[in-house]
């Protein structure tokens, strides 16, 4: 018997008990890694490739394992940088080796979009991760949620270095599937080294899973990372526990780095010689390799075979690799985003219904409610969304528990990249499903889920369409409620420069309710930016049928006019009318405004038919004008109108300054009908 974590447990490999099929499949596949592992640096060497090569030897015990009990039916593997022998032990074969590390088109983890030594194999649930070192931990705890709300009979193994957990957010993962007492298993594969970081420098325990000690329903065992048999017993055990309890556990596996950080790294600079021989001394294939022969398990020749037979492998996964095709520069434009959800029945979304009018509010919650209904693979979590009557801060979640269960609607930490780590997560583990967050409970403090925002913009192209993050992140934006700092800043401005994401902003109750239908319809993400002051707002109602869909990439006129083009959404879109009106009564003129709603995609064909009816442009939004989003829109019409412009493309806007708290301050940063107005008079009088 053996002591893990102080539960004893039956040992189920050892040298003598295991049977030698099993030691011979276990052997070739650790002299296999080895072998790629070895020659990784060699096709940088010849500017061939493998420019990124993250060594695993000293890992190989540990590695080993996770790729044995690992189940492509039933379980949910995500690998980081230096899994490589993970990867093959999981049933990656050579081609798919080395078209990987080489950038091919033939890869299996994208195509050559991602850094080499970043294996996967998503069709066999290896998840394809980021250079973001652990970032994966919270996609892994969002599919265990999933395979716990989906009664799924796998595992999800997480696999890091140690250095990586100092990161807040494997923190936040830990913790999450603690809390939410997932199916998930945590590798800490500990080499004493973040790149040339002692692990000293990272945290007081000199075990760092003993920072976990404390958290409920966790398990944690340790294990010997460089011995097969520790490694082997410690996975399996781990895995048993993990289904049997529907919990969390932390493998924390010993490991040696004998070579450097990776090949753009010097180890020979931060460790001495003695260390150096040392690690080279406690190298695990070597040491397996001398227990099958003094165990009289093998024989010098028997291993010899499986030796020159690994060679052979490579040698032919290497003509293949190098004849493969490479990536097609005209592919770069190819899975962007996921396809959108064509609006059929409002093919441009600017229809016009009688009836009652509805609150913004309203038909955002509404809309939440009916999709709800409509597909059973809706969900949704943030903070605030789903306690008794309560439904987020403002209330727009307000009955969704009640009717659909809180399996379905439920309370997230107050954990920004959580909330959107585990949207990723638990998108991965069906298609069909959709889901939407509240990213943070306003706008500005959407900053801490950046990393993920970040991240999940490039999944589907950096997995070459295999997995499309199917995905609506609501926001309350913008000021005018006299909430200052963290409560009425815009962020559009900066959320609109990442590619692999919708973005869009509407001003009017049915505007919102169509481009949340189609939002949370559509296949990838879409950042739905709710404009607060506008939720109980009067001028932002009206009628708002139960099917309304409003495509993406559509502005709408809502004003006709000849003498000006006005480009606005949000709360300055009830400005800009206002300011219109105004002008037209006092001076006859006759100003158009248009209400972008989608930012991301942009409706340049409308922008530019409007410009050449008037030759004259104002962009006003509630952002700064200093790097605000209409910089874009002025340096399009630029482009493309500029022969049929009559004046310069003026902007309106915030000051270059925070939003303040104190409403005389508030006053003089925002926009308002005023300062729009003075604007429209300059513009037409150029």
């Amino acid at each position: 018997m053996k002591n893990l974590d102080n539960i004893q447990v039956p040992i189920k490999y050892s040298i003598k008990t295991t049977d030698k099929k099993t030691l011979e499949h276990w052997f070739y596949l650790m002299v296999l890694g080895r072998a790629w592992d070895d020659r990784a640096p060699n096709y940088l060497k010849q500017a061939i490739g493998w420019s990124y090569h993250a060594p695993f030897a000293g890992h190989d015990g540990i590695q080993l394992a996770i790729g044995q009990v690992f189940d492509k039916k039933t379980d949910h593997l995500f690998p980081y940088y230096r899994d490589m022998l993970t990867s093959i032990s999981a049933g990656l074969t050579s081609d798919e080796v080395i078209a990987n590390g080489i950038s091919k088109d033939t890869d299996v983890a994208g195509g050559g979009r991602h850094m080499s030594n970043h294996f996967a194999k998503p069709e066999w649930n290896i998840h394809n991760v980021s250079s973001c070192t652990g970032n994966h931990t919270l996609h892994a705890v969002g599919t265990g949620r999933a395979m716990k709300r989906y009664n799924g009979k796998g595992v999800v193994i997480s696999s890091q270095g140690e250095s990586s957990v100092s990161e807040g957010y494997v923190y936040e993962a830990i913790n999450g599937a603690s809390n939410e007492q997932l199916p998930v298993i945590f590798v800490f594969q500990d080499n004493g080294y973040g790149i040339s970081v002692p692990k000293k420098d990272q945290t007081a325990n000199r075990k760092v899973a003993n920072n976990f000690t404390g958290f409920k329903n966790l398990r944690i065992i340790h294990c010997n990372g460089k011995d097969v048999f520790d490694s082997m017993n410690a996975m399996e055990e781990a895995k048993s526990w993990a289904l049997k309890n529907q919990k969390p556990v932390i493998v924390q596996a010993n490991c040696v780095r004998i070579h450097s950080h990776s090949n753009s790294d010097r180890h020979d600079l931060y460790r001495d010689d003695v260390e150096l021989n040392y690690v080279s001394e406690y190298d695990p294939l070597g040491k397996f390799r001398r227990l099958l022969l003094r165990y009289n398990r093998f024989t010098e020749e028997e291993l010899q075979q499986i030796e020159e037979k690994v060679k052979q492998e490579v040698k032919i996964a290497h003509k293949k690799g190098i004849t493969a095709p490479d990536p097609d520069p005209a592919s770069i434009f190819d899975f962007v985003i996921g396809e959108a959800y064509k609006a059929e029945k409002y093919p441009d979304g600017t229809h016009t219904f009688d009836g009652p009018k509805k609150k913004l509010i309203e038909g955002l919650n509404e809309t939440l409610k009916a999709e709800f209904r409509h597909n059973p693979d809706t969900f949704i979590w943030g903070q605030d969304v789903a306690h008794k009557e309560k439904g987020g801060i403002f209330n727009v979640t307000k009955g969704l528990q009640q009717e659909f269960g809180i399996e379905r609607v439920f309370n997230a930490p107050i954990a920004e990249d959580y909330i959107m780590g585990t949207a990723n997560g638990m998108s991965r583990y069906n298609k069909k499903i959709r889901i939407v967050v509240e990213g943070a409970e306003f706008a500005d403090y959407f900053w801490p889920a950046m990393e993920q925002f970040v991240e999940t913009t490039h999944e589907y192209w950096r997995s070459k369409g295999q997995f499309s993050p199917n995905i609506t992140v609501r926001l309350a934006s913008g000021g005018y409620i006299g909430g200052g700092l963290y409560h009425s800043q815009s962020t559009e401005g900066a959320l609109t420069t990442f590619p692999g994401t919708r973005v869009v902003y509407p001003s009017f109750a049915d505007d919102a309710a169509g481009l949340l239908r189609t939002s949370m319809r559509s296949e990838g993400m879409t950042l739905f930016l709710e404009p607060k002051a506008l939720y109980n707002a009067p001028v932002a109602a009206t009628p708002v049928p139960d099917d309304f869909e409003v495509p993406f990439g559509k502005a709408r006129v809502r004003r006709e006019g000849s003498d000006l083009s006005v480009f606005t959404y949000g709360n300055t879109t009830h400005m800009c009318l206002e300011a219109a009106d105004m002008l037209g009564k006092e001076n006859g003129v006759s100003i158009e405004v248009i209400d972008l709603r989608s930012l991301l995609p942009l409706d340049t064909d409308k922008i530019i038919e409007s410009v050449k009816k008037t030759g004259k442009a104002l962009v006003v939004h509630e952002d700064k004008v200093f790097s605000g989003f209409g910089a874009e829109i002025a340096a399009q019409i630029t482009e493309l109108a500029f022969e049929y412009l009559d004046g310069p493309v003026r902007r309106v806007g915030s000051t270059f300054t925070p939003v303040g708290f104190n409403r005389i301050l508030e006053k003089a940063i925002l926009p308002n009908t005023d300062k729009i107005k003075e604007a429209m008079k300059n513009i037409l009088d150029y």
